[in-house]
């Protein structure tokens, strides 16, 4: 029993993660409605934008280790916000109008590019953060076992949450949020009622990044490196969980990113880890066909 606890204790982390991306993207999925493949890019060069700084910072400047952290959260979030601007202005307002489409192969080209940004400006090489806040905190204990979480793991728990609950609550309530679920529903339609259709959609795509960003920074506190080629994973899984849960319900994409990484841990720890992921987008699709065939049942003809 302790050993699923800690597992599940796993899983709350890595379910965290998820959950920010899910509803960062449901955020930006909401009024683009199209693959936006550049969300998993910004969350991994985000996190390798934080790592390089950081070194930077610490071996060139003889910053302290706070500080150089710092420097690098800093420079992972203007980043993140540079290329949500620059995505916004030249890659889905003009391809918006013109062939919507043809976004799915501009954001995949989008995280080429950033992919290989950041393994340039490392050198190829694979630079790591030292272990921050890793002493455990025992759950349960029993016959030389102890279920634990880390501190870190719990502040970024603390973390996500506050920014799941506060953006919830913002497009619950505010003018942005009311103006974001009009376009969702019908851009023509939003903007014959005085909605700035590109205003919004500029600020769902700055929110996406900024959550993708946040999920980033976390992720290489945690564990100290993301690789190059994360981007295109994480951005592949939170697309199939997105798409099952609903792109016009950030908060319900949310609870489904988290229990895909729910999920993801329970496999881990059971089953051979080499095979979590084929099995798990295996999962994913199954569910976006049934998905897919309820709503064609429910469709009258």
């Amino acid at each position: 029993m302790l050993y699923f606890l800690q597992q599940a204790l796993n899983g709350l982390h890595s379910g965290a993660l998820y959950a920010l991306l899910a509803f960062g993207y449901a955020l930006t999925n909401g009024v683009l409605h199209r693959t936006n493949l550049a969300h998993g890019a910004i969350f991994a060069f985000s996190g390798q934008t934080l790592i390089l700084a950081a070194v930077f910072g610490y071996q060139a400047l003889w910053l302290t280790l706070p500080a150089a952290v710092a420097l690098g959260i800093a420079a992972a979030f203007a980043y993140a916000v540079l290329a949500a601007r620059i995505l916004s202005r030249f890659v889905f307002a003009p391809l918006a109008l013109r062939s919507p489409n043809a976004i799915a192969v501009a954001t995949l080209g989008v995280l080429i590019v950033l992919t290989e940004t950041g393994r340039i400006a490392a050198d190829t090489y694979d630079l790591w953060l030292p272990p921050m806040l890793a002493r455990p905190v025992t759950f349960a204990q029993g016959g030389g076992f102890r279920a634990t979480l880390t501190l870190i793991q719990l502040l970024d728990c603390a973390v996500v949450l506050a920014a799941i609950v506060l953006g919830a609550l913002a497009l619950a309530r505010s003018r942005f949020g009311r103006n974001w679920r009009a376009v969702c529903d019908d851009p023509g339609a939003a903007a014959m009622c005085g909605v700035d259709v590109g205003a919004v959609c500029g600020g769902a795509v700055l929110g996406g990044a900024v959550a993708a960003a946040l999920a980033g920074v976390l992720a290489a506190l945690y564990y100290g490196n993301i690789g190059f080629g994360a981007g295109l994973v994480y951005g592949l899984k939170i697309l199939f969980v997105t798409a099952v849960g609903g792109y016009l319900s950030p908060a319900r994409a949310a609870w489904g990113g988290f229990a895909f990484g729910m999920g993801e841990a329970l496999w881990a720890g059971y089953f051979a880890i080499e095979w979590r992921d084929a099995w798990m987008l295996a999962l994913l699709a199954a569910m976006l066909v049934l998905a897919g065939a309820g709503r064609d049942a429910r469709t009258p003809v």
